[in-house]
């Protein structure tokens, strides 16, 4: 373990991590992390318990902080991430509609992927982009193309 840095353990935190470690059920990261703390909790070095649950030192030092930071809920949940995709702007969603509310160049009959690359695609895949608005609720599609949703508050008594 680090220099200056102890971590205790109570009975009931200790019975819980036991139970983590024991329950065949339990996802193999919480087990592992369980275990982290509890070699901790009975003064192992950070050596011995890299080698005893083969994590880099780094991940033991991760986990004994957020340990001596949140305890045992902190050691369950993973950080939030930011998302891969980047979030669409007002400006691209409103292109979007404005785009798919005109008709269609051509002779062809309604939006697709390969129209919306012709006409000039917007910063996001096609697909990708449509799904994204129509599942905020933004963009829902009619017999006569997409249009924009209106709000809420519009359709209540």
């Amino acid at each position: 373990m680090r220099t200056g840095i102890s971590i205790t353990v109570k009975p009931s935190e200790r019975k819980r991590l036991k139970a983590i470690l024991n329950d065949r059920n339990a996802p193999q990261k919480h087990a592992w992390r369980a275990e982290i703390i509890l070699l901790s909790a009975e003064g192992l070095g950070t050596n011995e318990i890299i080698r005893r649950t083969k994590k880099s030192k780094t991940c033991v030092w991760r986990w004994q902080e957020r340990f001596m930071v949140e305890g045992v809920g902190g050691l369950l949940r993973d950080k939030t991430r930011p998302s891969r995709i980047a979030p669409l702007g007002p400006e691209v969603a409103a292109k979007v509609v404005a785009m798919t509310q005109e008709k269609p160049p051509g002779e062809v009959t309604h939006w697709t992927g390969a129209v919306a690359n012709e006409k000039g695609r917007p910063e996001a895949p096609w697909s990708s982009l449509v799904l994204r608005l129509l599942s905020r609720g933004r963009l829902f599609i009619s017999g006569g193309g997409a249009e924009k949703s209106a709000p809420a508050a519009a359709f209540s008594s």
